[in-house]
């Protein structure tokens, strides 16, 4: 199934190697079901090779995600936490100015 040595490698559209791929496995399964004689062997192994593929999907969609726009990771922008302020706090939206030499209620 190497991509250097499986003979789908002249197919020059990578969706459409990937799509071949996809559909040679999913007969192999019902092949090997058939074989095996077990409709439920096909249930299980269908439902395992949607979960492996789904996962391989997201990996690669994730990865391509990171390499074209890595600012798309960026929840937020820097360490931000009201409770932590010393100039102001927010309490539902208003704006409470604190005084200067304010420490915080924790070091009283």
């Amino acid at each position: 199934m190497d991509a250097k040595y499986n003979p789908l490698r002249h197919i020059p559209d990578t969706s459409t190697r990937h799509l071949i791929m996809q559909l040679l496995a999913w007969m192999w399964c019902v092949s090997f079901s058939a074989m095996v004689s077990s409709w439920w062997f096909f249930g299980i192994s269908l439902v395992a090779h949607m979960f492996l593929v789904a996962a391989v999907v997201i990996t690669v969609a994730t990865f391509e995600v990171a390499t074209r726009n890595p600012n798309s990771f960026k929840f937020r922008a820097g360490y931000h936490s009201p409770g932590r302020s010393r100039n102001a706090l927010w309490i539902n939206g208003e704006k409470f100015e604190l005084p200067a030499n304010d420490p915080g209620g924790e070091h009283e």
